[in-house]
């Protein structure tokens, strides 16, 4: 019989015997004087018939072994254990259904459209500017106020440009006076021109008669040949001189002409010059110009302006178009033309496109729209409105609802709604043409397909999340 002992005797409170032979660790104790030693170490003792028990040194062997495999065993499960936990994917979070828009996938026409903001804005806006410098004094009609093109919206004043006015009025009539007085002398010389002309051309008209005269007389020989020939040198002289008057009244008439042109061109110089301060002078009083609403009057009194400043600015409020900005990346399609529509919150306009802005600033692209229909009430310059260009129809397209910061011709992850609607699980989509509220789905869903369209970044670290 054989067992562990610590401190215990084989049976009760029964003492070893001196003829019982006991073991422990190795150790072989006979008596009980050996035992009470063994014991006072705290070992653990194997007892036995002195007679019977064999000291087996193999089995502490087999036991380290035991232990061994077993410690080998636990290990390998211990790690079999953590790597199963690390290859764990992350509980799906729970999301609210109620948090986030879910659409399905649909086939059938689309229709492209692209928004944009902007204001009313008048076809036609005049700026009234500053025709001289000058000070305001008095501020006649304020802004919101209907206007005729002759109302003087504000008055200015500027002694100089008073003082210039008559400056150039007196040096307009000085020239004129000069022209007056040159002409008149011109022609003075023109008629003792003239009338020496005139004398000349009657010694000529007498010279010729005489040598007629003579001629005769010579065939007749009543006077000598000499005679005839002095008569006749003397009429040809006369007749020169005539043709030489005569040249001189045309080149006289040409000089008259030529410096009558110049005094003329002075005289207009200077009226030019009268008109323009006189019109700076009567622009000190400030006029619309135009029939409409006087929408700004962008100074004060008191305030000094220099020439070319604006003053005010007048528009006619019943021809009104919008100007929006669309996205740079959404106005590649818009062409002039195209039907468009302008929502005032008062009321939908229909419009089209009548120009497109070349350059892009800001990030956005100008669009003109016209307006086609009647205004509806409350539409006034400046008005915030919105506005959407219709870039084209398709007729069979699958499309769906737009995601948030989705855009055209992209690849995005979105969350498809499984069977049942407790999950929904992320899936590549390709993306085709995009819209103002929808966009065309290329890859990755197929009609009927429930998608999560809301922003889902705060869940761009799982695959997989729980709908609740």
């Amino acid at each position: 019989m054989r067992g562990p002992l610590l401190g215990l005797c084989r049976s009760g409170n029964e003492h070893p015997s001196s003829a019982e032979t006991w073991r422990t660790d190795g150790h072989i104790f006979s008596g009980s004087n050996e035992l009470q030693q063994g014991l006072t170490h705290g070992t653990v003792l194997e007892y036995g018939d002195s007679e019977m028990d064999i000291a087996r040194p193999s089995q502490a062997r087999q036991k380290r072994i035991r232990r061994i495999v077993y410690g080998g065993a636990g290990l390998a499960a211990l790690l079999l254990i953590t790597l199963g936990l690390a290859r764990l994917k992350p509980a799906a979070p729970k999301v609210d259904r109620a948090t986030v828009v879910i659409e399905a996938v649909k086939r059938g026409p689309m229709l492209r459209q692209v928004h944009g903001i902007g204001t009313l804005v008048p076809e036609e806006i005049r700026w009234i500017p500053a025709a001289t410098e000058g000070r305001v004094e008095r501020i006649v009609v304020l802004p919101g106020t209907a206007v005729k093109s002759d109302t003087v919206i504000l008055e200015l004043s500027n002694p100089e440009a008073e003082l210039q006015a008559l400056e150039a009025e007196s040096q307009l009539r000085a020239a004129e006076a000069q022209y007056v007085e040159l002409k008149v002398r011109l022609e003075s010389q023109r008629l003792d021109q003239e009338a020496a002309a005139a004398r000349v051309q009657a010694d000529y008209h007498q010279a010729r008669l005489r040598a007629d005269a003579d001629k005769q007389l010579a065939k007749e020989g009543i006077i000598a040949d000499i005679t005839l020939q002095i008569s006749t040198v003397a009429a040809d002289e006369l007749a020169n001189r005539h043709r030489l008057e005569q040249q001189r009244l045309s080149i006289n008439d040409e000089s008259v002409k030529a410096q009558l042109a110049v005094q003329e061109a002075q005289v207009e110089q200077r009226r030019a010059l009268a008109r323009l301060r006189r019109s700076q002078f009567q622009a000190l009083r400030v006029r619309a110009g135009m029939d409409g609403v006087l929408q700004q009057v962008p100074v004060e009194v008191g305030a000094r302006v220099s020439p070319g400043a604006n003053l005010a600015r007048v528009a006619q409020p019943g021809k009104l178009k919008a100007v929006v900005k669309v996205a740079e990346t959404q106005a590649r399609d818009i062409q002039p033309g195209q039907s468009a529509s302008v929502d005032t919150r008062n009321g939908v306009i229909q419009a089209h496109v009548i120009r497109v802005d070349p350059a892009v600033q800001n990030g956005t692209v100008t669009v003109d729209l016209g307006l086609d229909g009647a205004l509806p009430k409350g539409a006034r310059p400046d008005l915030s409105v919105d506005g959407t260009v219709e870039l084209e129809r398709l007729d069979d397209v699958l499309y769906m609802g737009r995601p948030a910061q989705a855009q055209a011709d992209g690849l995005v992850g979105l969350f498809k709604v499984a069977e049942g609607g407790g999950e929904a699980t992320r899936v590549k989509v390709k993306l085709g043409r995009s819209s103002v509220s929808v966009i065309e789905v290329v890859e990755g869903l197929k009609q009927g397909d429930q998608v999560v369209l809301s922003d889902t970044s705060a869940w761009d670290a799982y695959d997989r999340i729980r709908l609740n």
